[in-house]
């Protein structure tokens, strides 16, 4: 199954999309795609309401926009330098253990919406990553049972300020939860969707140039080990995202490094989850 969402800015419904791409309003269910609906077996009644009531659902047009395919979660964990060669472009050693950071929830946004350049900032950079969607509450799970603990899997663009995540003192959070820095979508792939999501080609474009093209095969740590370990730190609640790295050809690593510009756009996809695509805009007050 294939989650949605979709209308204005902070009014959004839950929908789905069919396997031929037909998108329908699902908001008769009487649920979205939050904490309860992830923890409380809402996929597998969903599936069920839909057998009973498909046909009355109302369909979603082309044109109407998508936003964030889940309601905001408590928590968007993520692993920095999973990739062996983006650690290597970045000028940092491969972490002997995931490296860990978070990302506001606020900075999430839709798969298709305008990535703001905040203010002050010179160095906004991409990063296509795979993310995952958890469904169970995990805490101190081993890596044999991390997939018990998974609703799905979702495409994120980590958008990061290299200036304000590397230049500045302290944590890299202040690089990463700028406004809009989430995208996510355009839709969440329940886990029987992917048979195995440690093996995804992943890729993203600026500007119609390919700039990244990996494999989740080439992961440091793959989805096992990485739900595993941070469920050791803290409790991981249904809805929250954890994404998991990016591989190389961020700007950061290009020589002369290259960063983000008011009118570029971004593509860009993982085997699987679709495609989503972002214009950078000058932040405006």
């Amino acid at each position: 199954m294939k989650l949605i969402r979709f209308g204005a800015v902070d009014n959004e419904k839950p929908g789905v999309q069919l396997e031929d791409g037909t998108r329908l309003d699902v908001s008769g269910f009487g649920q979205d795609y939050d904490e309860s609906f992830f923890g409380g077996d809402g996929i597998g009644k969903l599936e069920l309401w839909l057998k009973e009531n498909q046909g009355n659902c109302p369909k979603i047009g082309e044109d109407v926009r998508l936003g964030a395919p889940l309601v905001r979660p408590s928590k968007i964990v993520c692993v920095g330098l999973n990739y062996a060669k983006h650690a290597e472009e970045s000028g940092m050693a491969i972490p002997k253990e995931p490296v860990l950071f978070f990302k506001a929830t606020s900075a999430l946004c839709g798969p298709n919406d305008d990535v703001i350049i905040p203010k002050n900032s010179e160095k906004t950079d991409w990063e296509v990553e795979l993310a995952i969607v958890i469904g169970k509450k995990a805490s101190y799970i081993e890596k044999v049972d991390a997939y018990k603990h998974i609703a799905g899997y979702v495409l994120h663009n980590d958008i990061s300020e290299r200036a304000f995540q590397i230049e500045k003192e302290g944590q890299w959070c202040k690089g990463k939860g700028c406004d809009t820095f989430a995208p996510v979508g355009p839709f969440i792939a329940t886990k029987d969707e992917i048979s195995n999501p440690n093996n995804l080609n992943l890729w993203l474009k600026v500007n119609g140039k390919e700039l990244q093209n990996s494999s989740t095969s080439d992961f440091i740590f793959n989805i096992e080990e990485v739900v595993s370990y941070i469920s050791q730190f803290m409790t991981l609640l249904p809805g929250d995202i954890i994404s998991t790295g990016t591989p190389f050809g961020v700007g950061l690593g290009l020589n002369p490094p290259t960063y983000l510009k008011p009118g570029d756009v971004m593509e860009l996809g993982v085997e699987g989850l679709g495609v989503s695509r972002q214009v950078a805009k000058a932040y405006k007050k």
